[in-house]
């Protein structure tokens, strides 16, 4: 499923709603939608703050076998020093907490390379919680 959500923070809720809706369908244990949750959350506020103004959010939803693959896209560009393997900020009552959050709860997430002026994220979840063995 692809979306095209405007630069404000109500689309945050939308993004994790879809989300939500589609993971309804599957057999993803409700911790891994959890964790799901916060990533299209952290991802698509982080998208919403950082946009250039005027710009829609652009969020794809790909649930493959026991894969989930997030990509959540805006026109603007990386910040400075932005990546994926920072530290907390300390106090953790200021912000910057998005991408170490995402760091620690994707399998994989890494901003790729999109058309000139987009910065996009892309990351993987899989559906299958190793603690529970799959139902045949």
């Amino acid at each position: 499923m692809t979306l095209s959500l405007p630069r404000q923070p109500s689309s945050v809720t939308r993004a994790r709603h879809v989300l939500a809706t589609l993971l309804s369908l599957t057999d993803a244990h409700e911790d891994i939608g959890g964790h799901l949750a916060v990533l299209m959350s952290e991802a698509c506020a982080n998208a919403v703050i950082h946009a250039d103004a005027d710009s829609d959010v652009d969020i794809t939803i790909s649930i493959d076998d026991d894969v989930c693959l997030l990509e959540v896209g805006n026109h603007g560009r990386t910040p400075d020093g932005a990546g994926l393997d920072a530290d907390l900020p300390a106090p953790l009552t200021i912000g910057g907490r998005g991408l170490p959050l995402i760091t620690a709860l994707a399998d994989t997430a890494t901003f790729v390379t999109g058309p000139p002026g987009q910065v996009l994220l892309r990351i993987t979840k899989h559906l299958a919680d190793e603690r529970t063995p799959p139902t045949r």
